[in-house]
């Protein structure tokens, strides 16, 4: 679970960051191979461009790969990058964007229940997704991806028994 730090000022007075993580690493399987399959696709489409029409038609070749890199690897890549799960002792913090940011705040004290899933392939990784009933009568929250889930759940178990605030003492 990567620990890095939560900016001070999206955290109220006295509120302590307990863990905070990115999507699994799982989710980067695909760009990679998209990664690759750029690079594949700039080799070979170079090479293969006759030479009546370079380098006109390398640099067409070029650009192409380049599209396909950046919508198959670099922008997951970043959506990844920027999609991070927080746990506080007051509230559970969920944010994703690129250029658009959105984000969830559920405090603890409204979290009626907390259940994890885990597929084969979850349990191969080491992760899992996480869902959340708050008291709201909004739908439950999904958390996908979320490494060392049961940890996480067993941590969001604790903090809304902990106290009727859902604060720990």
């Amino acid at each position: 679970m990567e620990r890095v730090g939560l900016s001070a000022k999206l955290l109220g007075t006295d509120e302590r960051v307990l863990m905070h993580m990115r999507t699994h690493g799982k989710v980067l399987f695909w760009p990679a191979v998209g990664l690759i399959v750029s690079g594949a696709i700039l080799g070979a489409g170079a090479a293969l461009v006759p030479y009546d029409f370079r380098p006109v038609g390398q640099l067409a070749v070029a650009i192409l790969a380049a599209v396909l890199a950046t919508w198959w690897a670099i922008i997951p890549f970043l959506r990844w990058r920027t999609s991070t799960y927080t746990l506080t002792d007051y509230r559970l913090i969920a944010r994703r964007g690129i250029l658009n940011k959105t984000g969830t705040n559920l405090p603890l004290a409204r979290i009626s229940d907390v259940t994890f899933e885990r597929s084969l392939s979850d349990r191969m990784f080491g992760c899992g997704s996480l869902t959340v009933q708050t008291a709201a009568d909004a739908g439950p929250v999904v958390l996908r991806d979320v490494p060392d889930v049961e940890e996480v759940h067993v941590a969001i178990s604790e903090l809304i028994r902990a106290r009727p605030d859902g604060r720990l003492r």
